[in-house]
Order: structure tokens, then C-alpha cells, then sequence
């Protein structure tokens, strides 16, 4: 990448060491977002380091840190789903995001996933901004996360 940074996968790194780090710098990845520490602890659940790893991915800078992360899994009825994305406050508007969610659709599709899905609640505009960009379709979902707790869900057909 121009900017110095590459996009390194889960399973070339080590698991429990990466959460740690990235738990750790919590409060600056997810500044400005809506859900509550508890809820952002609950995102990183340590399979999605180890037995998932293989479909998450961060980018690191030239000097090694982190600028973003993505956690995400392909189903096995071919939907790849987009489970945590966060980009470091300095890294924000500069492509990071979409260069994670471009490498995860590939991989994704590369093991048979039709769609990439995501969810997130309604009113956030930098995740409806970066889903326009990525040609994401935007459909409500009522309820989704308990009754009167409605979110969005962002699809894209893959290849």
C-alpha cells in the first residue's frame, strides 16, 4: 500500500496477543460509536481470534501499529458476514476501512460466500456512508436485536 500500511491476516499473527492489544486500545478504536463498553468487549470474543482468524484482518503501519481491524466469518450457507469493523481515530478517511472490507470480501469469495452482510444501527451515518461506497444495499430490520431495538442490515452480491 502508497501509505505504508499492509493488511496482514489473523493467522499470521498471534491470536491471543493480538485481542489483548486491540481490547487494550478499545477506547480509541471505537470512539465516537454508540455501543457501550460492555458491548464493545462482547464484539471480540476470542473465537473470532482463533478458530475464526482465518477471516479477520488488521492493518499495521510501517512502525508496526495498528490502524484498523476486521473481524468477520463466511456461514455455511455462503454469507460473509462482517462482524466488527474499526478503524484507529488517526487512520479514519483515509481507506483503511474499505481496504479491510475489500480484503474480506475476496476471501470471502474465495470460499464459495455469495453476499457480504453486515449489520449496525440505523442512525450511523459513517456506516451507511462507507456501505454506499462499498455498493452495499441498505434494508431495515425491525427488531433485530430485541424487540424495539432495530438495526440495518448492509449486503453486497459478491462477484
Amino acid at each position: 500500500m502508497s501509505d505504508g500500511l499492509r493488511l496482514v491476516g489473523f493467522e499470521e499473527l498471534s491470536a491471543g496477543a493480538l485481542r489483548g492489544r486491540l481490547l487494550a486500545r478499545r477506547e480509541q478504536f471505537w470512539a465516537g460509536s454508540a455501543l457501550d463498553d460492555a458491548e464493545v468487549v462482547g464484539l471480540h470474543d476470542p473465537i473470532f481470534f482463533h478458530q475464526l482468524g482465518g477471516f479477520g484482518a488488521v492493518a499495521l503501519t510501517a512502525d508496526g501499529e495498528d490502524a484498523g481491524y476486521l473481524l468477520g466469518v463466511v456461514s455455511a450457507d455462503r454469507l460473509g458476514v462482517v462482524h466488527a469493523l474499526a478503524v484507529h481515530p488517526g487512520w479514519r478517511g483515509r481507506g483503511v476501512a474499505i481496504r479491510l472490507v475489500e480484503r474480506f470480501a475476496a476471501l470471502a469469495g474465495s470460499v464459495g460466500a455469495r453476499v457480504v452482510q453486515a449489520v449496525a444501527p440505523p442512525g450511523n451515518a459513517v456506516v451507511r456512508g462507507l456501505a454506499r461506497r462499498l455498493g452495499a444495499h441498505e434494508a431495515p430490520s425491525p427488531g433485530h436485536a430485541g424487540p424495539g431495538d432495530d438495526r440495518l442490515l448492509l449486503t453486497r452480491l459478491l462477484g
